[in-house]
C-alpha cells in the first residue's frame, strides 16, 4: 500500500496464525518540519456511557482483489473473522471468487491467487458478494463493531461489486479502522502506515501478509494494541465510527493540500467508510 519511531513501550506479542490467500499500498505520510512534536489527541475523554468496543465481541474483515483502483477493484479473496471480548478468534469465513476478468500479474504477485486458479478453484463472484454481505449485514445489525484497515477501500470495492451484480450491501456501521485511527493519534509518525509497518510498530507478528485472512486477524490485533496505547481509542464503537468520519475527511484534505504542491489538479477523496457516491 520506511522508518518509523519505536514504540512508546514494549508492544506485546501477539503471534499469527496461518491463514489462507492485499491491495494498493497507502502512501507514505507527508513530511513535517523536524522535531514536531505530536499534538493531543482529541477531546475523547473516556466516560461514562456504554461499554468500550474492547471489552466485547468484535469482527474484522478484509479484501485481495485484482487492483489499486477501489471504483474498478473485483474480489479475488474475501475474510471475516469474529473474535470474542478476549481477542480469540471464534469464527472464520473465508471466500475466493472467480471475478470475471483477468488477474493483473502485478495484483496476483501480491496475494497469490491468479488467473487460472481462480477460475478454476474460485466461486462465482455474485455468489461471493451475496455472502459477504449476509455475514456483514447480520453483524452489523447485531451492533458488532467491524474492524477493517483502510475501510473505504475495501468497502468501496464491495459497493461496486454489489450494484456490478445486483446484490444489496448493509451500510458500513459500525466501522472501526486502523489506518484512520493512527493518522489521529500519531499524526507526525514518518514513514508509511501500511498494516505490515503498523503491525512490525506495535509488535504484531503478521507471517502471511496479503492474505485476506491473515490480514483481517492482523487487523483486529492491531486495533487492540493501539487502544491499549492511546486509551482514548477504547470507545464505545458509535462514538469512534462518528468521529472518524469527521478525521478521515480532515486527513484528506491535509493529503490533498500535500499532492498538491506538485500536482495541482490532485484529488483525494476522503469520504468514509464508502468512496463518494460519484465513485460507488
Amino acid at each position: 500500500m520506511s522508518s518509523t519511531p519505536g514504540p512508546a513501550s514494549a508492544p506485546d506479542q501477539l503471534p499469527l496464525p496461518e491463514a489462507a490467500p492485499r491491495r494498493a499500498e497507502q502512501p507514505a505520510a507527508p513530511p513535517v518540519a523536524p522535531g514536531a512534536e505530536q499534538d493531543a489527541l482529541f477531546d475523547l475523554a473516556p466516560g461514562s456511557g456504554p461499554p468500550a468496543w474492547t471489552e466485547g465481541p468484535r469482527a474484522a474483515f478484509d479484501l485481495e482483489t485484482t487492483g489499486r483502483d477501489p471504483r474498478t477493484a473485483r474480489i479475488v479473496t474475501a475474510s471475516i473473522v469474529r473474535a470474542d471480548a478476549s481477542g480469540e478468534v471464534t469464527e472464520t469465513w473465508e471466500w475466493l471468487a472467480d471475478p470475471g476478468v483477468e488477474i493483473p500479474e502485478e495484483a496476483a504477485a501480491v496475494h497469490g491467487v491468479t488467473t487460472e486458479r481462480a477460475r478454476a478453484e474460485g466461486r462465482p463472484v455474485r455468489e461471493v458478494v451475496g455472502e459477504i454481505a449476509a455475514v456483514l449485514g447480520e453483524l452489523f445489525a447485531a451492533g458488532t463493531p467491524v474492524l477493517v484497515f483502510n475501510a473505504s477501500y475495501d468497502f468501496t470495492v464491495l459497493a461496486r461489486e454489489g450494484r456490478r451484480h445486483g446484490v444489496a450491501v448493509p451500510v458500513p456501521y459500525p466501522v472501526l479502522d486502523p489506518f484512520v485511527l493512527n493518522k489521529q493519534v500519531h499524526r507526525y509518525r514518518r514513514g508509511k502506515r501500511t498494516l505490515g509497518a503498523l503491525c512490525e510498530e506495535y509488535g504484531v507478528e503478521l507471517t502471511a501478509a496479503h492474505t485476506s485472512a491473515a490480514d483481517a486477524v492482523a487487523t483486529e490485533r492491531l486495533a487492540v494494541l493501539m487502544a491499549r496505547r492511546f486509551p482514548e481509542l477504547a470507545r464505545p464503537a458509535a462514538d469512534l465510527h462518528a468521529k472518524q468520519v469527521g478525521w478521515a475527511a480532515e486527513q484528506a484534505e491535509s493529503l490533498q493540500e500535500y499532492f498538491r504542491r506538485t500536482r495541482p489538479d490532485a484529488v483525494v477523496d476522503g469520504t468514509w467508510p464508502v468512496g463518494s457516491s460519484e465513485d460507488v
